[in-house]
């Protein structure tokens, strides 16, 4: 019988191709689909409206707390890559950890992800409600009301246009992942072409005053708004969500995360360099459809806006999109483990997709962005992905030592060396967040591993075969 300490901490073994995952799940996406569901997961909320939280917090130096996001997140992404070549199933950085650290510390993980998935899906259509707003206005000369527009702690009652596009991301998804795949693809485009008109025209309003006091806060405001900014990232571990519905994922994972992040970095540091050039960054804070609101001061008329809103709309629902697609796949992947309710495991038979808790997952995330505001929401979400990102970064380390002959499809280049940076690079932002974002992180991470211990370990797929290994029955159940 294993002691308490081996069952908590029994490690998964790591699957050697396609046969053993296990997965009902449909091979569907491709590198170029899969790229674009990491630039889709994070290109837009960054960009779109987190200038008028950060920007205030850091300054024109904001564009520092870009850099040095990127930096720490490219670092994980590497990690990232190697186990995404070496683990290709779905779960993420939930199975590297169960693959390398045992089960307890997987639920930990786990805790992390659903957290990061489910607020950012949350933050990203709160910010969306902004930009139709602006859309109407532009368009139409009307808006929401307040009232239906805003989370009760900004003076409205509901967010009503952050539930309608989670539902419409649902809808989406129940259909198929081939459907939201190939919407989510023409959606990025769009984006990326607004965004790129946004660089353009907002180069014309180009003032080097604006960046005369580069640093206000200094270098603790320079590393507080990486911290309100690392949240965006969460886009690149989507990609690492979808190892089951991707082809030949031990080489088009790591191939479509390197090419995501080349992609979103360029981006982000265009798009921020431009906004700050056209505007003092002392009329980012509260800035609703911050971006349109840039085009609008510079030209003198209503349409360049317009365009940036039309943009962010299709941008965000993409953003929105995915972050629902990557929490359903990791609940997906806990509940094929037993670790979640076998409600999230079930596959529509028709669609070949996890129905049922695609649309759990979207009332719980409806809930948050109808009543929760969206800097809150932001900072819950960076912490997430930082601990996830750590977690990942230590699994590399571990998996080389583990399993040295492991066939990878590619491999952190300086190793150890980047993968301990990473790890001490997020650290370094954790250290920047306010006490009680950290504070209900470990409060929620204590939820997660409270239902682990009351279901989880008993119900726990890999403890049910070690059991049955060592009364020597086979896999049927016979001696």
């Amino acid at each position: 019988m294993s002691s308490l300490r081996q069952q908590l901490f029994r490690v998964k073994p790591v699957p050697k191709g396609d046969e053993e995952t296990g997965s009902e799940l449909k091979r569907t996406i491709g590198f170029f689909s899969l790229t674009m569901i990491g630039v889709g997961a994070t290109i837009g909320t960054g960009i779109f409206f987190i200038l008028s939280e950060s920007v205030p917090v850091a300054g024109p130096a904001v564009i520092w707390s870009f850099v040095i996001a990127g930096v720490v997140a490219g670092l994980a992404v590497i990690c990232y890559a190697e186990l995404a070549g070496s683990v290709p199933v779905s779960g993420s950085s939930y199975s590297y950890a169960y693959a390398t650290l045992g089960e307890l510390p997987a639920m930990g993980v786990a805790a992390c992800l659903l957290l990061e998935y489910g607020v950012a899906g949350a933050a990203v259509a709160v910010g969306w409600s902004q930009y139709v707003n602006q859309l109407l206005f532009n368009l139409f000369g009307f808006q929401i009301p307040d009232a239906l527009a805003y989370a009760p702690e900004e003076g409205g009652i509901v967010n009503l246009p952050a539930i309608i596009l989670l539902a419409m991301c649902c809808f989406l998804l129940v259909r198929g992942t081939g459907e939201s795949v190939v919407a989510n693809t023409v959606m990025v485009c769009i984006k990326l072409g607004v965004l790129v008109f946004f660089v353009v025209v907002g180069l014309t309003g180009w003032n080097a005053d604006n960046f005369a006091n580069f640093a206000p806060f200094g270098l603790a405001g320079v590393v507080s708004g990486s911290g309100i900014i690392f949240f965006t990232y969460v886009g690149m571990d989507s990609v690492a969500t979808a190892g089951d519905e991707t082809k030949n994922p031990k080489k088009t994972m790591p191939r479509a995360l390197i090419a995501a992040l080349i992609i979103i970095t360029s981006i982000y540091v265009l798009v921020a360099v431009a906004a700050l050039g056209a505007q003092p960054w002392e009329k980012f804070k509260g800035q609703d459809a911050g971006l349109s609101e840039i085009l609008e001061n510079i030209v003198g008329s209503t349409w360049p806006g317009t365009v940036v809103a039309a943009g962010a709309v299709i941008s965000i629902f993409s953003v929105t999109l995915v972050s629902i697609y990557g929490q359903s796949r990791i609940l997906f992947t806990m509940a094929r483990d037993g670790m979640m309710p076998k409600l999230f495991q079930d596959v529509n038979p028709r669609t070949l997709t996890p129905v049922k808790g695609t649309i759990v997952v979207t009332i719980v995330i409806a809930i948050m962005a109808g009543f929760i505001p969206i800097n809150f929401l932001a900072e819950m979400t960076s912490i997430g992905t930082l601990v996830a990102f750590v977690v990942v970064s230590l699994a590399v380390i571990l998996l080389r030592i583990r399993e040295p002959n492991l066939e990878r499809g590619f491999k952190v280049p300086f190793y150890p060396v980047l993968p301990i940076l990473s790890i001490l690079g997020c650290f370094w932002i954790i250290g920047s967040l306010r006490p009680i974002t950290i504070l209900v992180f470990l409060v929620w991470t204590a939820v997660i591993i409270g239902l682990y211990l009351i279901f989880g370990r008993k119900n726990s797929v890999l403890g049910k075969q070690q059991a049955a290994a060592e009364r020597g029955e086979t896999p049927g159940g016979r001696s």
